[in-house]
């Protein structure tokens, strides 16, 4: 199987289940025959431009197409655990893997308030455009967080 196949198979198991861990999906991939390794799933996943998502008690990724009634504060939400502000600078704390897929989306987003990111394995640092944005977007997770 291609990439461009595998590629389908996942976004079609993510539109069709509400799968939360990286590990099922390499397990629902297993079941249709197709091994792949943690290192290239993970890869998948970002250029898929997955993201977590929180409803309730339960997270799951998302496409990219289906975030679209989400705002920027809610998919950040999602996958932040705590978030920290040094003058323009916020600091995210996710899950481990999960910074590089939020990276993505806020690459994505392209949102005027954020400059550029930096991905590690659990701790995200977005730059901002000045105090008054890192405020501004800090408040506007810790929101949703909190809620």
């Amino acid at each position: 199987m291609n990439k461009r196949e595998r590629h389908q198979l996942i976004k079609d198991m993510v539109r069709n289940e509400k799968i939360g861990r990286q590990m099922d999906i390499q397990q629902r991939l297993e079941q249709q025959g197709v091994l792949v390794t943690q290192t290239t799933l993970s890869r998948d996943l970002r250029e898929l431009g997955l993201t977590k998502v929180y409803e309730g008690n339960q997270s799951f990724y998302v496409l990219p197409s289906d975030q679209d009634t989400l705002s920027l504060g809610q998919v950040l939400a999602s996958s932040v655990t705590k978030v920290e502000r040094a003058s323009f600078i916020l600091v995210f704390h996710t899950e481990l893997g999960e910074s590089a897929l939020l990276a993505n989306a806020i690459d994505a987003e392209k949102p005027e308030n954020i400059l550029g990111t930096i991905a590690g394995a659990d701790t995200l640092l977005a730059i901002c455009r000045d105090e008054a944005s890192a405020m501004a977007v800090q408040e506007d997770i810790e929101r949703h967080i909190n809620s």
